[in-house]
């Protein structure tokens, strides 16, 4: 039985499509926000995502991007944006449909069905972070396990050189915060949030030219976070 993640903050239409995916033997996973998505997805992985764009807390073009960082589901977009640009975005963003609202419910299991039905693509390709990287005034040099600054040294914990290395290796992309706490702690860590606040204010003392306004470890609220070189 194919599980079906639906995101949208309309709670009727949540509801209809939950209706409709048990009825055609499907099981529903629904979720009202993006943060309550991204959470979902995390720790019970969909076959496929039908996804709202007009969220309450995240707009669902960074969902988009979030999901991509680390999963090859299927993505139909729900929306009521009509218009090209929209489209065009939503698709060079990750996604592999877009159905407009209003949109007829059989149209829609149609489309998913298809979506299902493709060769499943590889995982996106884990890449490791480039041998020398400047983060401002510092170097992070990977194969001699070092940072340094204008002040010389810089000394990170074990912990804080997991994370570096694991953002390093993703510039410019979102990385959600379950999956830093996955690959960084374990599969039974992803709730501690805490941990991420914690250690990437340590990374930003020691390497940010201005900690409080980050301009390399960037955080997305409510998301996770991005080195951004």
């Amino acid at each position: 039985m194919s599980r079906i993640l639906v995101i949208d903050d309309e709670p009727q239409l949540l509801r209809a499509l939950e209706i409709n995916l048990h009825a055609r033997r499907y099981a529903a996973l629904t979720a009202a926000s993006g943060q309550e998505a991204l959470d979902l997805a995390g720790r019970v992985p969909p076959d496929a995502v039908l996804l709202d764009l007009g969220l309450p807390d995240i707009d669902g073009m960074d969902i988009i991007h979030g999901l991509r960082t680390w999963s090859t589901v299927p993505i139909i977009v729900l929306s009521g944006r009509a218009d090209a640009t929209a489209k065009i975005r939503a698709l060079d963003a990750g996604a592999d449909d877009y159905v407009t609202k209003p949109f007829v419910m059989d149209e829609l299991f149609a489309r998913l069905r298809a979506v299902l039905r493709r060769p499943p693509r590889e995982d996106p390709p884990r890449e490791g972070p480039p041998p020398r990287t400047v983060i401002g005034a510092h170097t992070v040099d990977i194969d001699a396990g070092q940072v340094t600054g204008p002040e010389g040294t810089v000394r990170l914990t074990p912990t804080e050189w997991k994370i570096l290395v694991l953002m390093l290796a993703n510039p410019g992309s979102l990385i959600p915060g379950h999956r830093i706490l996955h690959e960084v702690w374990g599969p039974d860590q992803e709730e501690k949030t805490n941990y991420l606040r914690v250690y990437f204010a340590g990374l930003r003392r020691k390497l940010e030219p201005d900690p409080a306004h980050p301009r390399h470890l960037v955080t997305e609220p409510g998301i996770g976070y991005r080195y951004q070189p």
